[in-house]
């Protein structure tokens, strides 16, 4: 990996997550949605998956969503923070692996699953670590994942650079940035997979004030740690005008803030020769003029129309 890729400052990510292990419980309602989401997709599914891995599994949220729709037979929890991986183990006593991402150390093919539920943001190198998943599944394998897309916190980070601006002269970094939606897909195909699909929902959570978003992001342990990110201190005056603007801009009729998260999900396969292919252009066997129930016309057909049009 070059420097170039280097947008978020890993360790730090661990240490938050690490932290977030003792809050994460108070804050956790999003990951539940989006959990909910996973596992609706993974039902739609008609087959079973022997071996999976929930990859980047916080406290193990997602295993109990997993374990009800019997589509696993058995989940493998993995994090990059131990204290994630340590909790997930003692609440679900399931398989747990403390790793990192972007170094993912499965075999190849012996997955049957991967499942990420709102981890995958925080990678330096996505292309490269779908690269690897993609790897680590069996032929005709399935991989299923959210993650933020680029319109998460869209009203935070407007707020925090107008005040930023205001008050200091300058901005930096203070929201991460999400993968934009229109990028997904060719990310999946730039990684080797199959059938990509990728889907995007606005989630819209309200809160008393600016102040209390922030706190909970904390206890998600999803706060900035962009490499370039400012290493002084948010000033206050700073943070109490950015509380303002949000207030003043972003606010529902009942006067709370309104907070987006833009949620990406990916499906997308292993390549097998069983999967469905595309068509060579020109070997269709069907007739669509037959389908729609009307008449063909020809491209020669047209000509004379065209002719006459001109003439007139």
């Amino acid at each position: 990996m070059n420097d170039s890729m280097q947008v978020f400052d890993r360790a730090l990510v661990r240490r938050r997550r690490d932290r977030a292990a003792e809050t994460l419980a108070h804050a956790d309602f999003l990951f539940q949605a989006s959990g909910e989401r996973l596992c609706d997709r993974l039902l739609d599914v008609l087959r079973t998956f022997p071996t999976a891995l929930d990859l980047g599994c916080r406290t193990g949220g997602l295993t109990p969503l997993v374990r009800e729709t019997g589509k696993i037979e058995t989940l493998i929890q993995s994090d990059c923070a131990s204290r994630f991986a340590h909790a997930a183990r003692s609440k679900n006593n399931m398989p747990t692996l403390c790793a990192d991402e972007e170094y993912l150390p499965i075999a190849d093919g012996v997955l049957d699953l991967v499942l990420s539920n709102l981890s995958l943001h925080w990678v330096n190198d996505l292309p490269g670590a779908l690269t690897q998943i993609r790897r680590s599944l069996k032929p005709d394998g399935l991989f299923l994942a959210t993650l933020f897309g680029g319109e998460t916190l869209k009203e935070l980070r407007t707020a925090l650079m107008e005040s930023e601006s205001e008050t200091t002269g300058g901005v930096s970094p203070r929201v991460s940035p999400f993968v934009d939606v229109r990028d997904a897909g060719n990310l999946l195909s730039r990684a080797g997979f199959a059938l990509p699909v990728v889907d995007a929902e606005n989630i819209e959570v309200t809160y008393e004030n600016a102040l209390k978003l922030m706190s909970d992001l904390r206890a998600m342990g999803e706060t900035n740690a962009v490499s370039e990110r400012s290493r002084k201190p948010l000033r206050q005056e700073t943070l109490l005008r950015a509380a303002e603007i949000y207030k003043g801009r972003f606010s529902n009729e009942r006067g709370r803030i309104v907070a987006t998260f833009q949620i990406v999900t990916l499906t997308a396969w292993a390549p097998h020769a069983s999967q469905q292919q595309p068509l060579r252009p020109g070997s269709a066997q069907a007739n669509l003029a037959d389908a729609l129930e009307t008449q063909e016309i020809k491209l020669d057909d047209k000509t004379p129309f065209a002719k006459d049009n001109t003439d007139q």
